[in-house]
């Protein structure tokens, strides 16, 4: 079961921008005072040299991370430690540029993992997901809890040293940065959700797989609040100004689930969306895809 998307928005920028040299790197910030986040060359993570992060704030079943950089560079790998315990891993990144994922990010565990920068994430050609939960990578602003609590990464503060649940939403800010996929394969585990929650959303010759599972697909271009639900699922407010999401070059959603009967959802939002054997929408579009 598969799905080819196509859209009309160009994104030459975006090639120039991963083929320009870049120095990857990843910067933990001071916002988490003693709980802040480490980085470990060098270690021998499912068989092959890798980067270990470890360190981060623990609250409850949450790990948070906080970085002024977090670039993968090409043929790297970066792995997030993953205590006992910890269900959520949540990395916000408080600098001013964008993060560009070329090389393996993974996480040493199943834990659910949450990369938020306002001001952009770039997927390149030979990037990878070893993610065995779900994956939500976001331009918002900060992640919302139930007791008020924001792990923010435009006004960083280190979370309260009190119960915090499960993240309930993602706030945007004004200009939120885009979501990039370029000529890349990302993948994660059978039944998981991975999100794509921008500014716009781009994805460009890119194959987005899931088996069995969900890809959410998200463009807002103004402030409000996007619903979680859990890591599964993701609601978007009304009242606000949508943003494009563009699918070009073949770029394809697979929900497939080998020897089973497909049982994978797509939910997108955006101002443009074109799909393959479809008109353009505006707003929101959630179609099944049961036995596609």
């Amino acid at each position: 079961m598969q799905i080819g998307l196509v859209g009309l928005l160009e994104v030459s920028s975006l090639c120039l921008l991963l083929a320009s040299p870049t120095l990857a790197q990843i910067t933990p910030d001071s916002t988490l005072g003693n709980e802040n986040s480490q980085v470990t060359p060098n270690q021998t993570i499912r068989g092959a040299a890798a980067d270990l992060i470890e360190g981060g704030a623990i609250r409850d079943s949450n790990l948070f991370h906080s970085f002024l950089e977090f670039n993968v560079g090409n043929g790297q790998r970066v792995y997030f430690a993953n205590p006992d315990g910890i269900t959520n891993i949540l990395t916000r990144v408080t600098g001013s540029t964008l993060s560009q994922i070329l090389g393996t990010l993974g996480v040493n565990g199943s834990a659910n993992l949450f990369l938020l920068n306002p001001n952009g994430i770039a997927f390149g050609p030979n990037s990878r997901l070893d993610v065995a939960g779900s994956f939500v990578a976001s331009t918002a602003d900060s992640a919302v809890f139930d007791n008020g609590f924001n792990f923010s990464a435009s006004n960083p503060q280190a979370p309260p040293l009190l119960t915090i649940n499960i993240p309930i939403g993602l706030q945007y800010g004004s200009n939120p940065g885009s979501v990039n996929v370029t000529g890349a394969t990302l993948t994660i585990e059978t039944g998981q959700t991975m999100a794509l929650l921008g500014g716009e959303v781009n994805l460009n010759g890119a194959t987005l797989q899931v088996p069995g599972g969900r890809v959410e697909l998200g463009g807002l271009s103004s402030r409000g609040t996007v619903t979680l639900n859990g890591a599964t699922s993701v609601s978007f407010p009304d009242g606000v100004q949508p943003a494009d999401i563009s699918l070009t070059n073949s770029s394809l959603v697979d929900l497939t689930l080998p020897a089973l009967e497909g049982r994978g959802f797509l939910f997108q939002r955006g101002d443009l969306l074109s799909l393959a054997g479809a008109r353009k929408n505006r707003g929101l579009l959630s179609p099944s895809v049961v036995g596609l």
